[in-house]
């Protein structure tokens, strides 16, 4: 798919931001309250991937500031951002199909780890889900296994690891 480039989200992007996740995680599937949730919280750690200003969303990005250690439950709407948040936890990246292979990813995870950098976060942080975890490996994150994550990841199926980019 030419011409596309990540862009900051939007709220009308949501609908789209929505099928691509269901087609990218059918078992993981999060609603539309969940992203309009993480859209109003943080926009600064939301993008989608779209052909122009106005094209439909092919990919998207969310991340916001959160807790080391420690990752919110899937499809849950959350109240706020933690007070105590110190990395950006990276809570999900996908692409459409037919948009995949170009090597879309690298250029929204460079901008996010610059944007961390710049605002002063020392890691970004992620649940690995879908045997994904070789993939975030190329991209500098390593897995870590902080005490209690085992039960907070039973939710996110059996291969899910939890992951930290240190950006110090």
């Amino acid at each position: 798919m030419a011409g596309l480039a990540w862009r900051p989200m939007r709220p009308d992007d949501v609908a789209g931001v929505v099928e691509v996740a269901r087609l990218s995680f059918p078992d993981h599937f999060e609603d539309q309250a969940c992203f309009e949730n993480r859209l109003a919280l943080y926009p600064r750690g939301c993008f989608v991937l779209a052909e122009g200003a106005q094209g439909p969303a092919r990919g998207y990005l969310i991340a916001y500031p959160w807790r080391a250690g420690s990752a919110p439950a899937l499809n849950t709407v959350i109240e706020g951002l933690p007070a105590d948040a110190d990395l950006i936890y990276l809570h999900d990246l996908a692409l459409h199909p037919q948009a995949r292979g170009g090597g879309a990813t690298a250029a929204v995870v460079d901008r996010l780890v610059e944007q961390a950098i710049e605002d002063g976060w020392p890691a970004v942080a992620l649940v690995a889900v879908n045997d994904a975890a070789g993939f975030w490996a190329r991209h500098g994150f390593a897995p870590q296994d902080p005490p209690g994550m085992a039960a907070k990841l039973a939710g996110y199926g059996s291969d899910a690891r939890y992951m930290v980019r240190p950006l110090g």
